[in-house]
């Protein structure tokens, strides 16, 4: 169970606002982690402290299919993403880095920017601490989770 604050997108993220394409000729994560989000928002990095989580509209990590997109977030210490539906690829990706991640459209439009919200991993129960209500995600797999809980598919495959 992970507690954070929110920071809010809309529908239809795309890889190259999450981490713009002038910062792919990096491979250093922390790096990266200084630049995401900063075409849509540029005072993500300095607002966001470790823990908290991003909750998004439809079809977020749509575009490219880059790794660096699930990377940059992770690395700049969000602990989960909250979203009505993402790309899947970016889904893929955001599995096999270990970066754990739900569809909910009723947590999306009942979650607000800065509210402080209580994500279980195991059951999806997600609580908004800042209203007082609950809604329920579809909980990863086992299989999956496993690999969330790991630190990603490599490690995964790593540890058997």
């Amino acid at each position: 169970m992970i507690q954070g604050n929110v920071h809010k997108f809309p529908d239809n993220v795309d890889t190259d606002v999450i981490i713009p394409a002038r910062y792919l000729n990096t491979a250093n994560h922390a790096e990266l982690a200084q630049h995401c989000m900063e075409d849509i928002d540029p005072d993500f990095v300095r607002k966001k402290q470790p823990g908290d989580i991003i909750v998004a509209g439809w079809n977020f990590g749509c575009g490219s299919s880059r790794e660096h997109a699930p990377i940059a977030i992770k690395e700049s210490g969000i602990a989960c993403i909250i979203a009505k539906t993402y790309a899947r690829i970016f889904y893929r990706n955001a599995i096999n880095i270990g970066l754990p991640i739900f569809e909910c459209e009723a947590a999306s439009d009942g979650i607000a920017d800065g509210d402080v919200i209580q994500v279980d991993f195991h059951t999806g129960v997600i609580t908004n601490l800042s209203k007082q209500e609950t809604y329920q995600a579809q909980p990863l797999p086992d299989f999956i989770q496993k690999i969330v809980d790991q630190g990603g598919l490599l490690q995964s495959l790593q540890k058997k």
